[in-house]
């Protein structure tokens, strides 16, 4: 597991969570990624922006989605996403850590960023994760699409089914 930088006190008392691959690997194996992904709302941004910088982070460059890129002092990569989504405030009320300890989505908002974004390895990181989940985590999964986004339930299900029959074949 890669040592990512503890970003828990720094941003201490600012709702925020890790996401992307890093927060995959609570969920399934971990893959390989080059960089931390952060989410907090989007009124937040000064206020973590200010906090990165004093602790030593410089600003690198605006991301092409909303939200910017920092760089630790040891260099690692910080992508900081600003969201707005109407579940963001529940989401980061109900965080699971990870093996390390840090904050990451749960499963169903997870599931929710990845189906926004909607990349081809964030379908495959959902297929992967939906097809590792216990049938109680899929029936949160399905209730919180099915509140926030109703119009991706058909392909939720294709993904849970895909998954699944990966996990078979490797069985």
């Amino acid at each position: 597991m890669i040592q990512w930088p503890d970003l828990r006190s720094i941003l201490r008392g600012i709702p925020w969570a890790v996401t992307g691959a890093v927060a995959t690997r609570a969920f399934m194996p971990e893959r390989a990624t080059k960089d931390l992904d952060i989410l907090v709302r989007r009124q937040d941004e000064s206020l973590v922006r200010g906090h990165l910088t004093a602790a030593g982070y410089t600003f690198v460059s605006p991301l092409a989605i909303r939200g910017f890129l920092m760089r630790s002092p040891e260099g690692a990569e910080i992508d900081v996403i600003l969201g707005d989504y109407p579940w963001l405030g529940e989401a980061l009320a109900h965080v699971r850590q990870d093996q390390a300890g840090y904050p990451v989505l749960d499963l169903p908002y997870l599931v929710l960023a990845k189906l926004a974004a909607s990349r081809a390895q964030d379908i495959g990181d959902l297929s992967r994760m939906l097809g590792l989940a216990s049938e109680a985590e899929l029936s949160q999964v399905r209730a919180v699409v099915a509140r926030y986004a109703s119009n991706e339930a058909d392909d939720l299900e294709s993904l849970i089914y895909l998954g699944q029959l990966e996990t078979l074949d490797n069985a």
